[in-house]
């Protein structure tokens, strides 16, 4: 029992390592008028999908066998490939995880080009898609994957809506369907957005530099504990060894 409980604990770990990854799926434009960006798995995923699945038929027919006996064995390894393989559907790869924080960091300078668009006489939709196409990079790239739809004629207030569910470009589509929803002029609420976000990246780089500040001090000291000991320390107790010989 100790080995086939060993072998069904590996399995578990195994195809866990391989199922989960943290994050969101990653996003392609919308078919249909409407329709939000549609989700799917990364490649690498949907790589470890078939295995991961495998390995946890193994764990779960091993564990539920000796538990519930062979009927119960095959519906609690079944279940447990099912789970997997929605964990795995719902992954996110190191490369899109790093887009994604890419297009979080990027958010403020998108913003401003909307900001900016709105100032010069666009209608909402005209700016965002003119901030899209105006900045590369995966905040450009999502914004433009959302906004796919309002060319096919889709209702702007679901659009926003769907982009105010994204992980990076949330403040946005949460301003934008504030502003459509409430009449508020669009143009300042986009442009207290900017304002705001600019103030919390310059916030973060001044924490960022006192962070490198503080983690310097640390390695330094190290560098300079030699030099104290040599020229502070032993002189000191050399002397006072002296005066007691």
């Amino acid at each position: 029992m100790t080995g086939w409980s060993l072998l069904a604990g590996g399995a578990v770990a195994v195809a866990l390592l391989l199922a989960v990854r943290p994050g969101g799926p990653t996003l392609v434009a919308g078919t249909a008028a409407g329709s939000d960006p549609e989700p799917r798995p990364p490649a690498d995923v949907r790589r470890h999908r078939a295995p991961a699945a495998v390995l946890a038929v193994v764990a779960g027919l091993t564990l539920g066998r000796a538990v519930l006996g062979p009927t119960g064995g095959v519906l609690v390894g079944l279940a447990a490939a099912a789970a997997v393989w929605t964990l795995a559907g719902r992954g996110e790869s190191s490369a899109e995880r790093r887009d994604r924080r890419r297009a979080a960091a990027d958010l403020p300078h998108l913003v401003g080009l909307v900001a900016d668009a709105l100032r010069s006489g666009a209608d909402p939709v005209a700016a965002v898609r003119r901030a899209g196409a105006a900045l590369p990079g995966p905040a450009g790239e999502r914004l433009l994957a959302h906004t796919h739809a309002l060319g096919l004629g889709a209702d702007p207030a679901e659009v926003w809506r769907a982009l105010g569910r994204d992980p990076a470009l949330a403040p946005l589509g949460r301003a934008l369907g504030r502003a459509h929803d409430t009449g508020t002029p669009v143009a300042r609420v986009v442009h207290l957005l900017a304002e705001q976000l600019a103030e919390q990246a310059r916030a973060g780089v001044e924490d960022r530099a006192r962070q490198v500040g503080v983690r310097a001090a640390v390695p330094l000291g190290l560098c300079l504990l030699p030099a104290f000991v040599v020229l502070g320390i032993v002189p000191l107790a050399a002397t006072l060894l002296g005066d007691l010989w």
